[in-house]
């Protein structure tokens, strides 16, 4: 089962399977991830589904583009909604979205692009008369 997850630049696809490696990310274990913050945030859907679910599936993640948060977000939410597909159950679909709709809905937000007359996207170059 495939799914797609974004956030910012980043984009993951998630692909689970019968089989018994576990998690992986970009071809990496989940537990050989050093950022604590970061294996928490990709690791969170998992607490969704039984410990019997992990050991009896293969859940590799690709992930793109972006920062190490976006990255990680997008992760995320490519688990979320794979787990979701794959195990078909709108019981844990409406327990994610009740713990945290990003989970399973993409953040819509990008980065607005600049403008001439400005440094940046709504700044703008100071005015002095002298």
């Amino acid at each position: 089962m495939h799914a797609r997850g974004k956030r910012k630049r980043a984009i993951a696809r998630a692909t689970v399977k019968e089989g018994r490696n576990g998690v992986t990310v970009n071809g990496y274990s989940l537990n050989a991830i050093e950022d604590p913050y970061y294996r928490e945030i990709v690791s969170e859907p998992l607490a969704f589904v039984d410990e019997d679910f992990i050991q009896k599936h293969d859940v590799s993640i690709t992930v793109r583009g972006g920062g190490k948060m976006g990255q990680a977000q997008a992760a995320r939410t490519a688990l979320a909604r794979a787990i979701v597909r794959f195990t078909g159950s709108e019981q844990t679909k409406k327990k994610m979205l009740d713990w945290d709709r990003s989970l399973l809905v993409e953040d819509s937000r990008r980065v607005e692009p600049k403008k001439f007359k400005g440094p940046k996207a709504r700044a703008r170059f100071t005015k002095s008369y002298r």
